[in-house]
Parts: C-alpha cells; structure tokens; sequence
C-alpha cells in the first residue's frame, strides 16, 4: 500500500543505497523533481522507542526549517500510516568516508581544504540556529561525482539547544570521532562536540586514518589528553592545517574555537 502511495505521488523507488537498523536510504526518481533522488525508509515498528518518541521527532523538525548549499536538501516528508515514513532527498554521488578509503589520503590544498571548508559553514549555519548535529563523520558528508561539493547529512541526532549553558547528557555519534567528555559520560556543550569531530574528519582526510585508536573504548579519553599525533614517515602537513586540527581537537571544550572562529581561519 505504501509503495503505490508514492507511485500516485509520482515517485518510483529503485534499489537500496544504505540501511540501518530501522531505515534504509532507496534510489528513487519523481516526476515533480528533476535529477536523482534518495528517499530514507523509517519503519517505526522496528525502531527504539527514544528513536521514535525523542530522536526522530527532532530530526523531522529540523529538517524542515534549514537550507543551506552544504546541507543535504529534504524535499518531502511523507509518513503513511504510523509505521512507515519516507523522507525525500537530494542524492548526492558519493560519501567523503568512500573517498578518504579509495584515494588514501587528500592533498591538504586544495582537496581536503575545499571540502573542510563547506562542512565548516554547514556547522557554523546550523550552530548560529543554536541547532547541533552530534553525528559528524566522514559518513555523513556526501559529496557531488566530481568530488567539488560538500554537504552534510543524517540529523538522527541533531537537536536544538538552547542558549549557553544548555548540556546534553545522551551519547551519540560514532566512537572513532567523538569527544573525551562525550566519550567520558560528563554532561557536554554539544556545540563544541561538533567542533571535537570536525578535527577528526580534517584529520582522518590529510592522514588517511582516525587520530585516536577506537578499539578500547574506554582508554580513549587518555589517549585524546596526550595530544593528537602523527604517523612515522608522514609527509609533514603544512603548518596551518596542523594547527587547525590541533586547535579542534583541544582536549578541554572551552579552549576549543566557535563555528565562527574555525569559519574565519587564515588557511580555510
């Protein structure tokens, strides 16, 4: 029934690009949009409850009110009965994680820096809409085939806070890129967690690998403490993306610089 609902609103869904637990991301085309679409699946039944009553609630009402070139476009959300709900997309070609995998690394200049870039101004939007994303990773940047434009993806744990001091208590997000107080259970400013992942993804895209090892969970907050380093045999990064990532990465939120800060960076 679902399906042929979408069929009359003039979508045809075609093979599956992703799946989660309770969602999977579909290729699909409509008559009323031109290009490829993404349409994401959301069975409810198969969902948590936080997910249903707390996560997804949130991401459907900030989905509705942002617009930025760096952030995937939502065109149309359409929930059919209670169970499923079918959010419509912008496709895009690729993700940056697949990139960073195939090329092995990015040049600092201009690559990675041009992508860094349209990530920062999708945070520092959202951040001055006091909206945080939460999940920011190489996953959930996608990016156009000819690898020019950057947009972010997946709100599923965005929220809106409220001015200072406004901390959030839930882990979310993905180990390899969250932040020692996340990491450590203490009560966060989700705005500088969102800065904490930024230097992971700026990292993991000049390297090549994650800063920190994420295979014990629990000995990560020391590692992060001791400062980021580099692989021996590493071409020396230029000194100011250097700096950028360690100024991201500070270990203490406070030290860590705004959105607006990171947006005004000499080397960005």
């Amino acid at each position: 029934g679902a399906e042929k609902l979408l069929n009359d609103l003039g979508y045809r869904l075609g093979h599956t690009l992703g799946e989660g637990s309770f969602s999977k991301v579909k290729a699909a085309t409509s008559s009323r949009h031109k290009g490829p679409l993404a349409v994401k699946v959301v069975d409810r039944q198969r969902a948590s409850r936080s997910v249903v009553f707390k996560f997804l609630p949130r991401e459907l009402s900030i989905v509705r009110k942002i617009q930025h070139p760096n952030i995937v476009h939502v065109f149309e959300l359409i929930e059919v009965s209670n169970r499923k709900l079918y959010i419509v997309m912008e496709a895009m070609d690729t993700t940056l994680l697949q990139l960073v995998e195939h090329v092995g690394k990015l040049p600092c200049v201009p690559k990675a820096r041009d992508i860094f870039v349209q990530v920062v101004r999708a945070v520092r939007y959202l951040h001055d809409r006091n909206l945080v994303h939460r999940d920011l990773k190489c996953e959930n940047v996608l990016l156009s085939a000819d690898g020019r434009r950057a947009k972010i993806s997946d709100f599923g744990f965005s929220k809106e806070v409220n001015g200072y001091p406004d901390l959030s208590t839930t882990f979310c997000g993905t180990a390899a890129f969250a932040s020692p107080e996340v990491l450590m259970g203490i009560p966060y400013d989700a705005k500088k967690y969102d800065i904490w992942s930024l230097g992971v993804m700026l990292y993991m895209m000049v390297v090549g690998s994650i800063p920190f090892d994420d295979t014990n969970i629990q000995s990560m907050p020391q590692l992060q403490k001791k400062g980021v380093l580099y692989p021996e045999g590493l071409p020396p990064l230029p000194e100011p993306c250097q700096a950028l990532i360690a100024q991201l990465l500070q270990f203490t939120p406070t030290s860590r610089p705004g959105a607006g800060q990171v947006a005004k960076n000499r080397w960005l």
